[in-house]
Formats: structure tokens, C-alpha cells, sequence
């Protein structure tokens, strides 16, 4: 696989270029070309003259092209318009181009099509993909295509225009022709084809996380509660002007989604401060606003360049954000690629968007670089690795200092949040609660019967006094250790609602071996019912040394003129008559 770049200037002179590259390929007998043109020039006109002077000397070879915010070509910035000749080397490898009208098919109708398409051709083994800018969201076509067989490779990128806040863009192909609402996917395969793709970010996470507890589609409405765009106000001055999309290329919100780390770009400030991204993000995602440090872009790099040797491409195709390209102007747009410019010849262009497919599940990414690499036949035993000189950043910006240590010190002030959270809790339960059984104390559970005599216009209740029969005659006997067993086992039947079988309830432990059960939204009756099953399941368990033990248990239900005295009264009253006339029962009054 080889391939040449010619910069386009005007239809003669591409002319010429063309029937001297015509001529090589007849020297070297080669007739299996493809042609991709990158182009920052949205105009028709030139893309027409330059696809009649390509159909005219080479009339069967295949070609497609897109618009761009920029072209790459060697890992440096091309020219306005770049042409790309591929020359496949083995008779075998295969390629088609689909093109797809936005305007006549839905998105669901297109990655249909592309899936059945792939079954029909069993060779594929690796979908590229272009798209002119959404007018919503990618999401339904990243799903749609999730069905295609899981080892194709699928990458790409979403065409553009010199200005990244425009949804200008188009695309086209031999047979598609020119269209601003469109999608075009080459198919590539073949018995000794090979391709893999790579992510690359470097974005670091930066300072605190943030709960998505609003959003529609890629508006996003609220994180914690408070309008999106506040968080950005916040945390990093920006206002809600005209310049928002720019002031915020640096800071994209980073997440996890399917398994990979998403980054999202806040695309514009709306005037009710919620925030349109550059795709979908989930409510109840977790996210963080990120940091673009030069050193860990390189870093980042770096170690993928590793794989990509370790793969011995023939060509690299980069896809790589406008947003990158932004972030890199202090240096040069193509600063962050000369890691990679040893490797192997490469073209590509600085896109609105980047695709590719991870575990299975193709992602739209924004603010990240994704390379595939392809090679025709084996690998060669004796392939030498190429060095790469380095090249020293300016100096680092001190805002990324900044960054680390906010970084740092936000996570450790989580760390310590959450125990102190835990530790407010946990003092919480002991206040409320008994030591020895878990169960409300006297002081809780009263409480909540107090409250619950407030609201008895709108939800009646009952409560349930019971004491253990018998109990002081089992401390004198076995010890106060299976005194506590016994309290411990009715107290697990008081937080078991499967032998209450109550919607909701409260228990509490009174004092000694009494215990109280408030029962919202409960009547006399089933009161009684839930008394029995306790009474009836205390009776049924038994201890190592007092064997079976019984409790009684008075009954009643709250009326709209009771006080906390009389109802606390009259439940004591029903315990007292269970308990005088013969133990183990229940009594309601």
C-alpha cells in the first residue's frame, strides 16, 4: 500500500500531476487507486473542476472527499485542497463507497442499510466514515451501527469549515456527488488487508465531579441541580456571551460512556443558561470539567506510538479535533503529531467531531485524536523501529500548574468530604438509635409518632407496644449475655418486612424489653394482623438457653383528637391487659 498527496492549486496544473502519476502506476503496472480529497474550501465550483479533471485521467478509479477545518498530510498542515492517492498492492484487497442523502433517509434508515450492506460482504473489515455536521445529535447513528459484525474496525470524523462554530460542511463521492446533508462510508477488506484504530486525548479531569440531574439529548440543563452554564460562570469566569464556544475549547466536560472516556465540547450558552454540547450526555452521568496539559498530550502520544509501530502500518489516517488544532496555535497546529511523523506516510484532516469503535460500541469523541493504521500483508520479521527526535514544549502555561494542584487538592477535598459525610452519618444513627439492637430509641421512635399525630388528617396510623414475657426471669437464670439474645431477636423480627408485610413502618426499642412499631397509613385492624405475625414468629424462635420465649403486645390506632399522652396510654393499657390476662396475645384496644 502506498500512497501520494498533491496539493490542489489550480484544474491545469492538478491535471498535469495526475497524468505523471498516471504514468508511474502504468510503469509499475498499478491500477487499484483510491482517491480522498480534504478540503477547507466549502465553494462547489472548485470541488466539481477538480472531480472532472480526476473522472478524466483516471475514469474508473474510485474517490470521495469532505470539507475540513484543516488538512494533514505527513503529520504537518497541507494545503487548502489535498487529493490522496492509496495504491492497494494486493489484488485482493477491496473497497466501496457508500453515500447516504440525510434529506431523504433518517439515521435509523442509513446504519440499517450499512449493516445489511456489511452481510452482504463478507470481506469487510473496516467501515470509514464521514458525515456533514448533525443538525442533532450522532447518538441514534452510533447505535445503529452497533450491529455490525463485532471485529469491523469503524473510525472517522465529521467534515467542517475553517470556522468551527459553523454547521457548514459537506461531502462527496464518484457517485454521490456533492451534498451538505450527507453521509459517505468506505468499505475496506480483503484476505491480506489489516487495520486497527487508535484514541488518543491527553485531556486530564480537573477539580471536583459534577451530577447530571437534567438533560435532553445534547442540551444540557443541570449539573447538581443548578443551571450547566452556572458551573462554568463558577469555576471559570466565562460569560454567557457570543465568545462562550471559545473560551470553553479547553475545558470540555470528560465522562465515562460504553466503556471509553468521553470528552464533550459545551457547542454554545443558551439564554436559559443551560448549555448545547457537541453530543448526547446521559442524566445521572458523572462528570468533570477537563484540562488540556501539553506535557500529557504528548505523553499520551507517546505511548500510543508504541502500538502503532508495533503494528507496521503502510499509512496512517488522522482524524484529529478542531478543537486541538485551537489549543495547539501557540506552537503549531500540528505540534502534538510530530511523535508520529516516522511511522508511516499520512494524511487527514482537523475535524468537527471523531468516530470510533470501542468494545464493541461506536462513540462519537470530541477534543481527541483517533488514528487508524492499515497495512497490506504481514508483518515483516525484520521491520526496525523508527526514533523520534524530541522536540521541547515551551514553557508550560502556568495555568496547567494550576490545574494539577487543583486537581490534586479537589480530589483530596472529596476524600475528605466523603468521610467526613460518613462520619456526620454515622454520629447521625448513634443519636438516634439503640446500641445494642440497631433499632430508634425511646426518643426517636416518640418522636415520630409525635410527627405522625401532626399529619393524622392525612395518613392515619397505629402503633404496637409489646414487651417480652417472662424477661427478667431469663437474666436471673442464664445471664444478661442471653438476655441480649433475646432483645436481639425480636428487635431482627421488628426489621424484617417480610414478616410484617407492612408498606412502611417504624420500630423503636422503648426501654428493657419493651418495644414500640409505628404503622403509617394503617388501620386497627391490620395492626392486629402484623401484632399476630410478630407475636406468632417471636414464639417459633429459639435460644441455646432459655429454648422458646413469648411476648404480648397491645394494639391501637391514632383518632384526629388524640394527644401523644392519651394515645401512649391507651396502647400501654392493651400491653397491661395482654400481659394480666395470660401473656403471649395480643390485645387491641
Amino acid at each position: 500500500m502506498k500512497q501520494f498527496q498533491i496539493a490542489y492549486i489550480d484544474k491545469d496544473t492538478f491535471q498535469e500531476e495526475l497524468i505523471a502519476l498516471k504514468k508511474q502506476c502504468e510503469k509499475e503496472q498499478k491500477d487499484h487507486l483510491f482517491f480522498q480529497v480534504y478540503s477547507s474550501i466549502l465553494e462547489e465550483e472548485p470541488i466539481a473542476a477538480l472531480c472532472k479533471v480526476l473522472e478524466e485521467v483516471f475514469p474508473d478509479a474510485l474517490y470521495m472527499g469532505c470539507s475540513t477545518s484543516g488538512n494533514i498530510v505527513d503529520c504537518q498542515v497541507a494545503a487548502d485542497i489535498t487529493v490522496v492517492c492509496t495504491i492497494f498492492e494486493k489484488e485482493d484487497t477491496q473497497i466501496k463507497i457508500l453515500q447516504y442523502d440525510a434529506n431523504v433517509l433518517s439515521m435509523e434508515e442509513i446504519t440499517r442499510e450499512v449493516v445489511e450492506k456489511t452481510k452482504q460482504e463478507p470481506w469487510v473489515k473496516a467501515v470509514e466514515l464521514f458525515c456533514t455536521v448533525p443538525e442533532n445529535s450522532t447518538m441514534q447513528f452510533c447505535v445503529g451501527l452497533k450491529d455490525l459484525r463485532p471485529e469491523i474496525q469503524i473510525f472517522g470524523g465529521i467534515s467542517c469549515s475553517r470556522d468551527i462554530t459553523s454547521s457548514d460542511s459537506m461531502v462527496f463521492s464518484k457517485d454521490g456527488g456533492y451534498a451538505t446533508r450527507a453521509v459517505v462510508l468506505i468499505l475496506y477488506g480483503g484476505t491480506h488487508f489489516y487495520v486497527e484504530a487508535f484514541k488518543m486525548t491527553g485531556w486530564k479531569p480537573l477539580g471536583r465531579k459534577f451530577h447530571v440531574t437534567k438533560s435532553e439529548g445534547r442540551i444540557l440543563r443541570e449539573l447538581d441541580g443548578i443551571p450547566a452554564y452556572e458551573v462554568y460562570r463558577k469555576y471559570l469566569k466565562i460569560r454567557n456571551d457570543d465568545n462562550f464556544f471559545y473560551h470553553t475549547l479547553e475545558f470540555p466536560m470528560f465522562y465515562e460512556h460504553n466503556g471509553t472516556t468521553i470528552l464533550r465540547v459545551p457547542v454554545a450558552s443558551n439564554p436559559d443558561n443551560s448549555i448545547t454540547m457537541s453530543s448526547d450526555i446521559e442524566e445521572n452521568s458523572i462528570v468533570r470539567i477537563s484540562y488540556g496539559d501539553p506535557a500529557t498530550i504528548i505523553e499520551s502520544i507517546k505511548a500510543e506510538r508504541e502500538r502503532l509501530q508495533d503494528f507496521q502500518p503502510d499509512l496512517l489516517h488522522i482524524f484529529s479535533c478542531a478543537a486541538r488544532r485551537t489549543f495547539w496555535t501557540s506552537e503549531d497546529p500540528t505540534y502534538e503529531l510530530y511523535p508520529l511523523k516516522e511511522i508511516a506516510p499520512s494524511s487527514g484532516f482537523f475535524s468537527h467531531g471523531e468516530f470510533l469503535r470501542t468494545k464493541g460500541n461506536l462513540n462519537q469523541h470530541n477534543v481527541t485524536l483517533v488514528i487508524a493504521a492499515m497495512r497490506e500483508g504481514d508483518k515483516d520479521a525484520g521491520y526496525r523501529r523508527n526514533s523520534v527526535q524530541e522536540r521541547r514544549l515551551s514553557k508550560v502555561p502556568l495555568v496547567s500548574r494550576f490545574a494539577n494542584f487543583i486537581s490534586a487538592t479537589s480530589l483530596e477535598l472529596e476524600e475528605m468530604n466523603q468521610q467526613l459525610a460518613e462520619m456526620n452519618e454515622q454520629l447521625k444513627r448513634t443519636s438516634i438509635t439503640d446500641g445494642l439492637t440497631g433499632l430508634y430509641n425511646r426518643k426517636e421512635i416518640q418522636s415520630r409518632i409525635r410527627e405522625a399525630l401532626n399529619r393524622i388528617q392525612e395518613e392515619p396510623f397505629a402503633i404496637v407496644m409489646m414487651d417480652i414475657d417472662n424477661f427478667k426471669q431469663v437474666n436471673d437464670t442464664y445471664g444478661h449475655q442471653e438476655g441480649d439474645n433475646v432483645i436481639i431477636a425480636l428487635a431482627k423480627i421488628l426489621q424484617n418486612s417480610d414478616v410484617l408485610k407492612a408498606s412502611s413502618f417504624s420500630a423503636g426499642r422503648w426501654g428493657g424489653e419493651e418495644f414500640m412499631l409505628l404503622l403509617p397509613d394503617c388501620d386497627i385492624h391490620q395492626a392486629g394482623e402484623v401484632a399476630e405475625r410478630i407475636r406468632e414468629c417471636f414464639a417459633n424462635t429459639t435460644f441455646q438457653q432459655a429454648h422458646t420465649m413469648t411476648v404480648s403486645l397491645g394494639v391501637s390506632q391514632a383518632g384526629g383528637d388524640d394527644t401523644l399522652d392519651a394515645l401512649l396510654v391507651r396502647v400501654d393499657e392493651a400491653l397491661y391487659h395482654a400481659k394480666q390476662t395470660g401473656k403471649n396475645k395480643v390485645v387491641v384496644s
